[in-house]
């Protein structure tokens, strides 16, 4: 039982911690509008963490991002208004996952294209280690002969 709870413990200390970014005075007194705050929230890219939504950062930024968001659906914009207005204010970028448009195919592209690179720089690389090592690894006629008499005789010298 002690071996249980002290590997507990360390799974336990071990776990990341998820940040709780959301502020008791930024949520909204409607759950149906803070659900959709907190969706939203989902999708906005924190632009000072980058690859943290805002919903999960702590950064200043990010909580005026979570108010303002929390301040268009109360005036009654529809999600698709809220994100059509941090687009147009910050660009693309404030998308986690941005639209795949001519702008940004680029931004899609890059990933997939280094994978394929990559791997091509592999089996190159393979290739030329395995024609190196062939033409390293032939004897020599006399190298050969001397093998063969080796192997007939049982006798090194």
């Amino acid at each position: 039982m002690r071996r249980f709870v002290i590997v507990a413990m360390l799974a336990a200390l071990l776990m990341p911690q998820l940040a709780i970014a959301v502020q008791p005075d930024e949520i909204l007194k409607d759950p149906a509008l803070e659900a959709r705050a907190r969706a939203l929230s989902q999708e906005l890219r924190c632009m000072v963490c980058q690859n943290q939504s805002i919903d999960d950062s702590d950064a200043p930024l990010a909580r005026d991002l979570r108010l303002l968001v929390r301040e268009r659906l109360e005036k009654g914009d529809s999600d698709k208004q809220v994100l059509d207005f941090l687009v147009d204010r910050y660009g693309n970028f404030v998308l986690l996952k941005p639209p795949v448009e001519a702008r940004t195919l680029l931004l899609w592209a890059v990933s997939p294209l280094m994978v394929i690179v990559g791997l091509v720089a592999l089996i190159v690389m393979a290739r030329r280690r395995r024609t190196v090592t062939l033409e390293t690894g032939r004897l020599s006629v006399e190298e050969q002969r001397r093998l063969d008499a080796i192997v007939k005789s049982g006798n090194p010298d």
